[in-house]
């Protein structure tokens, strides 16, 4: 463990850190959508973005079951990206679906290269 988060060191332009809301940035709520991050946590998450390619907040939906308010806790356009994506999600096939997000990853690793 200790040599891949040495490697994510070494190489912050090429590294992701995806972090969850409810129990990680924010203290356990007993409602995800009610999760207030802390001003020194986002100060801490925006020191990160300085430093590595890419710093988010993910949310998942679970059996199709979608919470907007969780994901407006991380901003608007994480829940709008949330309902479309459990929308395509369920219309379109899985191995689909998969093909499209490895293209999307190689995109983005394209693009980070250059």
């Amino acid at each position: 463990m200790e040599d891949r988060l040495a490697r994510l060191r070494s190489e912050p332009g090429l590294a992701a850190v995806l972090l969850d809301v409810d129990g990680t940035l924010a203290p356990i709520v007993a409602r995800p959508e009610l999760a207030v991050v802390p001003d020194e946590t986002r100060a801490e998450v925006r020191r990160l973005a300085e430093r590595y390619a890419l710093v988010g907040a993910v949310s998942y939906a679970f059996h199709g079951e979608l919470k907007p308010g969780a994901a407006a806790v991380v901003g608007l356009p994480a829940a709008v990206g949330a309902v479309l994506g459990t929308g395509l999600q369920q219309r379109i096939q899985a191995r689909t679906l998969s093909l499209g997000f490895a293209a999307l990853l190689a995109g983005i690793a394209i693009w980070l290269l250059v």
